[in-house]
């Protein structure tokens, strides 16, 4: 398959690869909230809970409705995003968390690593 037919899937898990991202997420997948809900739930600044807000709207995830002097979020399509999120956990069951420990995006890792840039999986390849 050509990269480039796989580059809209990859931008959709890159929107989706934030901690804060998918907790708000899973906030609206039981309705819709404000960002004052929000940032209560979460134990965060108002200034953040934005933020991310505007990165899913732009990614197409959630919409804001007008509501008084605030915005109600919701998701855009809440069935598909559950089905993804289901996948998403069953695959990490599946495979025992293990992407928890790799050393190109895992816990703790940072930034998106150019090819040339990937560490090896294997303890043997990387002292290679």
């Amino acid at each position: 398959m050509d990269p480039a037919t796989l580059a809209p899937a990859a931008a959709l898990f890159h929107g989706l690869s934030d901690p804060t991202r998918l907790a708000i997420l899973q906030h609206l997948t039981v309705g819709e909230h404000r960002v004052r809900d929000l940032t209560e739930h979460l134990g965060l600044a108002q200034s953040t809970v934005s933020a991310h807000l505007a990165c899913l709207r732009e990614c197409g995830l959630v919409d804001s409705r007008p509501q008084g002097r605030a915005s109600m979020f919701s998701l855009t399509t809440a069935p598909e995003l559950l089905e993804v999120l289901a996948a998403a956990e069953q695959l990490l069951a599946a495979t025992g968390y293990v992407v928890a420990l790799c050393p190109n995006y895992g816990i703790g890792t940072s930034g998106n690593p150019a090819p040339e840039d990937l560490k090896s999986h294997r303890a043997d390849e990387s002292e290679q």
